[in-house]
């Protein structure tokens, strides 16, 4: 034997033995509890906290362990693989760096606690699940209700729009047009309309149809002689009577006529030291009217 070919089997010898330290570097054996499982993956952790990811395949060898020393061996389904579950795993890195499970064993004992375990969970999932679903039907009611309060906010928007135009339109509403004018007087202490008035009355009635938009005024008075409070009562009872005409017999809508005004001995017209000037403060005056806005201007 020559010193060249000791000097090869030497270097062959070397270079076996790095080729096995390598191969026994690349095994993987663990022990851990399954704590993840999706398809064929499963997640196992061990040690102190540290988790490892090992891949399923056709190869891998699932087996139930049992018995003195371990000895008895039972083939297993994949399926038994349950998050929980105490295993020992063997495997090896491929070309990708995955770890492909070569061996997998656990104890019956520890199977049908983890088993126990995922019964345990179970209902607590489907709550989950339930909860999660009305969470969802809740958070699609609240987003229905927030486009209902976006699109009332939208119709607010645009009746305050319709306002400020109609504002801006009629502007002060007793800046008004005085289309036509009717005074009925009444004898001292009377609150009953002369007859004579009732054609007049009928008449600016029929007038004030003609304009647009028209409303009607009637507003009462006294004189000043007697009691204030009395006044008070005459002026009203004249106001409400000349009314009772135009909406009985003028047929003019109550829409269209103002509240009666009651106005006592408030603004007096004639002289109350005289007998005419008193008859003329006993008084009903009613008017035709049209806001300016409406006329237009």
């Amino acid at each position: 034997m020559t010193r060249s070919y000791l000097r090869v089997c030497v270097v062959l010898s070397f270079l076996v033995l790095v080729l096995t330290s390598l191969l026994a570097a690349e095994n993987v054996k663990i022990e851990g509890l399954i704590v993840g499982r999706s398809g064929d993956e499963i997640i196992v952790k061990f040690g102190s906290g540290a988790e490892l990811a090992f891949q399923l395949t056709d190869n891998t060898q699932v087996s139930q362990i049992g018995g003195l020393f371990n000895a008895r061996r039972k083939q297993m389904a994949m399926a038994a693989l349950i998050p929980g579950l105490k295993v020992k795993v063997e495997g090896v890195y491929n070309e990708q760096r995955q770890v492909l499970a070569t061996k997998i064993n656990f104890k019956g004992d520890d199977l049908e606690d983890a088993q126990k375990m995922q019964a345990g969970m179970q209902p607590l999932k489907v709550q989950n699940e339930q909860q999660q679903a009305e969470l969802q039907a809740q958070k699609e009611a609240l987003e229905k209700q927030q486009a209902q309060l976006i699109e009332q906010q939208k119709q607010v928007e645009a009746n305050k729009a319709a306002i400020a135009a109609n504002t801006a339109r009629f502007g002060q509403l007793d800046d008004y047009y005085i289309w036509d004018e009717l005074t009925a007087y009444f004898g001292n202490g009377k609150v009953k309309v002369d007859p004579k008035y009732d054609a007049q009355l009928l008449a600016l009635a029929e007038k004030a149809k003609s304009v647009d938009g028209y409303v009607i005024e009637v507003k009462g008075y006294a004189s000043s002689a007697g009691s204030t409070s009395v006044n008070q009562k005459l002026s009203e009872d004249r106001a409400n009577n000349v009314t009772n005409i135009l909406l009985q017999k003028g047929h003019v809508p109550l829409t269209r006529i103002l509240a009666p005004g009651a106005m006592g001995e408030a603004h007096q017209v004639g002289n109350d030291k005289s007998a005419e000037g008193q008859a003329e403060n006993r008084r009903v005056v009613v008017r035709v009217l049209q806001n300016k806005a409406i006329a237009g201007i």
